[in-house]
């Protein structure tokens, strides 16, 4: 078991006073190689099933949103398709994104999941919820997460994170009655 699941509450409970899941994108998102096109433009790909996370989660209830250091027009296409509800981005300081973040939603770090993979995400998982780390995320980061996910960053890692809260929270089955009819 990893330290951060050694925190006071069972992150079982903890998920039940969720509002808010946010991620980061290169390594979670994304599978964090970056890519530029010939004119400098950054290109990023993002898995369709985080996509349909993203959905289900708010369908849930839960606000969705990206904490990241790097930003971008890929980045922002993403996060109106989406609709997100906050996206943090640019942001290399991210300890301090997400004390702001916090004020500006008038919420509070118990009620925050986030996704994370390297150690510039590690302040933010350290204080938030209910944290996660993608199969591939820097060991530091999964020695000390509540949940390492078993899919990689870029392949469905938010997806399989909104599937464990949903799961947790007794969500999930509802949420998929409506595609069988």
């Amino acid at each position: 078991m990893s330290p951060a699941a050694k925190r006071p509450g069972d992150p079982r409970l903890r998920a039940a006073a969720l509002e808010w899941l946010l991620t980061d994108v290169d390594g979670v998102l994304t599978d964090g190689r970056l890519r530029f096109g010939p004119k400098g433009e950054d290109r990023k790909l993002f898995h369709v099933r985080d996509g349909l996370g993203i959905k289900l989660a708010q369908r849930a209830g839960l606000k969705v949103g990206v904490l990241s250091a790097r930003g971008g027009a890929a980045l922002d296409l993403r996060v109106a398709e989406l609709d997100l509800d906050a996206a943090l981005t640019g942001r290399q300081d991210k300890a301090k994104a997400f004390r702001e973040f916090l004020a500006a939603q008038k919420t509070e770090a118990r009620q925050v999941a986030y996704v994370g993979d390297d150690l510039v995400d590690l302040p933010v998982l350290l204080h938030c919820g209910l944290s996660f780390a993608p199969a591939d995320a820097a060991a530091e980061v999964r020695r000390r997460v509540d949940h390492t996910l078993s899919t990689p960053g870029g392949a469905g890692a938010v997806r399989e994170a909104v599937e464990w809260i949903l799961k947790t929270r007794g969500e999930w089955a509802s949420l998929i009655a409506s595609y069988l009819g």
